[in-house]
């Protein structure tokens, strides 16, 4: 069933966690690495999913999640027995605007405080988080308040 709340375009966020650590693309991959005038952060794309099948009492909107100015999303699968965050090809208004929800492209998305939190629609209990170490990749952790960060803070992308 379609929500009848539709956008035209997606809302397009900066990311950064506590530590000031920002998203950048190196190879086919999101890395965190410290927020500084000579780094250029990803802009995220973000679109809420219209298909209410998703749509949990209590887990956030469910969003399609890009990066700006490129073909890709953000994407669940699972390696080795492991869910896993991968950046793949596509175009986050092709997914917005399919009538049937793509659950391995989607997060729900929930404020807490003045951060929101993105848990992966497809694996329950598993969060977007950034390491504490710079250089490492953007992943997905079962392990909230440990030395992962899994909350975030948007500020406007335009």
């Amino acid at each position: 069933m379609a929500c009848p709340m539709l956008q035209k375009y997606p809302s397009y966020r900066h990311i950064r966690d506590s530590r000031q650590m920002v998203w950048v693309i190196k190879g086919n991959s999101l890395i965190a690495v410290p927020s500084s005038n000579n780094v250029k952060p990803v802009i995220l794309s973000l679109i809420a999913c219209r298909d209410m099948e998703f749509h949990e009492e209590g887990k956030g909107t469910p969003h399609y999640m890009g990066i700006k100015d490129k073909n890709l999303c953000l994407y669940c699968t699972e390696i080795q027995g492991y869910p896993t965050l991968q950046l793949k090809e596509e175009d986050i208004m092709n997914l917005y605007s399919k009538p049937r929800g793509e659950k391995h492209f989607l997060f729900h998305r929930s404020d807490e405080g003045s951060t929101v939190v993105f848990q992966s629609v497809s694996y329950p209990g598993w969060f977007i988080a950034t390491s504490s170490e710079a250089g490492q990749p953007v992943t997905l952790t079962k392990e909230r308040g440990t030395a992962k960060s899994t909350n975030y803070y948007l500020e406007d992308g335009l």
